[in-house]
């Protein structure tokens, strides 16, 4: 069965840094994609990072591109998302997502994802 624990989140100022984590397991194989949404309330469910599943490339949302970064600890089912300059507009319940069916990059979008945490919630005060 696989699950996924989000973990990391809090409040930060504008401006300062977080890196959540996302320990994962009961994959079964190799051959999924993994990464973050983030969701307002109100607002549709975004994708904002994901890695590829041989961890080749990585792909970023606009919003996102620059300051966060998304990465795997080698030999550990574990994911960050490490974030920097935070700002207001960040603040959300932040998701950690996998899927065994290809979705990257345009197609990382919450639909497709066929696993979710629960999530970790990311206050970033002005």
């Amino acid at each position: 069965q696989v699950q996924l624990v989000e973990s990391g989140g809090g409040l930060v100022q504008a401006g300062g840094s977080l890196r959540l984590s996302c320990t994962f397991s009961g994959m079964g194989s190799d051959d999924y994609t993994i990464g973050w949404f983030r969701e307002v309330p109100g607002k549709e469910r975004e994708g904002i990072a994901c890695t590829s599943r041989n961890d080749r490339s990585k792909w970023y949302a606009d919003s996102v591109k620059g300051r966060f970064t998304i990465s795997r600890e080698n030999g550990k089912n574990v994911i960050y998302l490490e974030m920097k300059t935070l700002k207001p507009e960040d603040t959300a319940v932040y998701y950690c997502a996998a899927d065994f069916q290809g979705a990257y990059g345009s197609s990382w979008l919450s639909a497709f994802m066929d696993y979710w945490g629960k999530g970790t919630l990311v206050t970033v005060s002005s």
